[in-house]
């Protein structure tokens, strides 16, 4: 048989980010602790070189490539893009606090061009081993990014518990990739959605196959009853770390979500359905509950997550291309959120002092007035509060619920989201109405401030002219 030559055009993009990757792991190696402002800079250049290379590549059909186990589509190109945004964003957010903790590393920034591979992969997989491959590579990366400050027993136990659930969370998830694999004789998702659409919808292997793949697809989200893996991370990594795991990777777990349940599995959705009813009814209960009792805002954000997981799954168990379009969109404007919400996490840190309790943000008016308000939109979007983004994902979502008939469903998902908002004005009501306990001025550069007002303006922004980002999302699922 003779071997033909892939098409390496469509995944120009990755091979661009690995060969830089490594070019930056070498460099780093002459670099001095002064110097290290290089490697900086080379990674906000390899992010800025693959976006360009992203958007040359965009084509009105889709591509396939290396044996039809790499696509390049709409919905890939526009995921990619963001991962870049916000992996940037991460960037210029941690590099002051890296370096007052001595923590300026090119590890720091190699580990995490890897892990934005693994992203990318995943974004465009079309198989079952590709998710697989690029799922590990994100996984590898975050796992040695958390451990990333040695001298922290925090940090070692952290990455720990998210190396040992994690491996468990894969060793499930490729079993239920071996079961598709055993009832369906293909690797290949677009072949194995075809032989499930013609075949009948109770064979056992399929189910068993289907619910495996569903457990390691919620573990790598966070969301219940595979959760207890969130809070201690996020809890334990350093800031910068917890900034970079609650955003981007998110991006691709609904990637992961929409190659295998939506593309592969779709033709046993009366199954999966049922699932993800009860997962989103859980996420959205105990992540909104067990947040009202949380002072490290680390944690209270961690349990954020697990709620806004609930409100993602919402989307995806509505089944239908608007369905999806919503569920997009959230992911979008959750992992904007995030990076806001942490970011200002590290705004307010300085050499000595972790920002991490609630209790930290009181009088934040008083001596940041622009901040503070940055942070009010920012919360404002998590509780879902009108005219910002937080308010319009959480409409479009309960929408497409309710457009199959699950109304109880979005009921419940609108109490849960008042609780929830609970715990998110409470830290307005720290800003603005109590006296600061520390009075010592905010100390930060001035690229992290046009980011940071960037990132609260973009979220009211899309809140008060969801219209772009939204058609964007719906014109990838018609």
């Amino acid at each position: 048989m003779d071997f033909i030559t892939p098409n390496f055009v469509p995944a120009l993009p990755e091979i661009f980010i690995l060969a830089m990757t490594c070019i930056i792991l070498v460099i780093d190696l002459f670099l001095t602790e002064s110097n290290r402002i290089i490697t900086y800079l080379l990674s906000q250049v390899t992010l800025l070189g693959a976006a360009i290379l992203t958007v040359s590549l965009i084509s009105a059909h889709p591509e396939l490539t290396f044996s039809d186990m790499f696509i390049n589509d709409s919905l890939g190109n526009i995921l990619k893009m963001f991962v870049y945004l916000i992996t940037a964003s991460v960037f210029v957010y941690s590099r002051e606090f890296l370096m007052v903790r001595q923590l300026f590393k090119g590890e720091f920034f190699a580990l995490s061009l890897f892990a934005v591979l693994g992203m990318m992969v995943m974004i465009s997989a079309h198989s079952l081993l590709t998710i697989y491959l690029g799922l590990e590579l994100l996984s590898l990366s975050l796992y040695a990014l958390v451990a990333l400050n040695r001298d922290s027993v925090e940090s070692s136990e952290a990455a720990m518990k998210y190396f040992i659930l994690g491996a468990i969370a894969s060793g499930i998830l490729l079993y239920g990739m071996s079961m598709l694999y055993g009832a369906t004789g293909s690797l290949d998702i677009g072949e194995v959605g075809a032989y499930i659409r013609s075949s009948s919808s109770d064979d056992i292997v399929l189910l068993f196959g289907l619910s495996f793949i569903i457990v390691g697809l919620v573990f790598k989200l966070g969301g219940v009853p595979f959760h207890m893996w969130v809070p201690d991370v996020y809890h334990g990594a350093p800031t910068a770390v917890t900034l970079f795991i609650g955003t981007a990777p998110k991006i691709a777990a609904f990637a992961m979500i929409i190659r295998l349940l939506v593309d592969g599995l779709e033709g046993l959705h009366v199954q999966w359905i049922d699932m993800l009813v009860i997962i989103a009814a859980l996420s959205m209960g105990i992540g909104n509950v067990i947040a009202i009792a949380q002072h490290n805002i680390k944690r209270m954000l961690a349990y954020s997550t697990i709620s806004h997981v609930g409100f993602l799954l919402l989307g995806i168990l509505a089944g239908t291309p608007d369905g999806y379009a919503a569920a997009m969109f959230y992911t979008l404007v959750y992992a904007l959120m995030s990076l806001g919400a942490f970011g200002m996490v590290i705004l307010l840190s300085r050499k000595g002092f972790e920002a991490d309790n609630i209790d930290d943000f009181k009088g934040l008016n008083e001596k940041s007035p622009w901040f503070a308000l940055m942070m009010l939109i920012i919360m404002f979007s998590m509780a879902g509060v009108p005219p910002t983004a937080g308010f319009y994902a959480k409409l479009s979502v309960l929408k497409a619920v309710i457009d199959i008939g699950l109304v109880w469903l979005a009921v419940l998902a609108v109490v849960f989201s008042v609780i929830g908002a609970f715990y998110y004005l409470r830290i307005i009501k720290f800003m603005y109405f109590d006296k600061a306990e520390d009075t010592v001025p905010l100390q930060t550069n001035f690229d992290m401030r046009v980011v940071m007002s960037a990132n609260g303006l973009a979220i009211l922004a899309m809140g008060i002219y969801p219209t772009s980002l939204m058609t964007l999302c719906a014109t990838v699922f018609t």
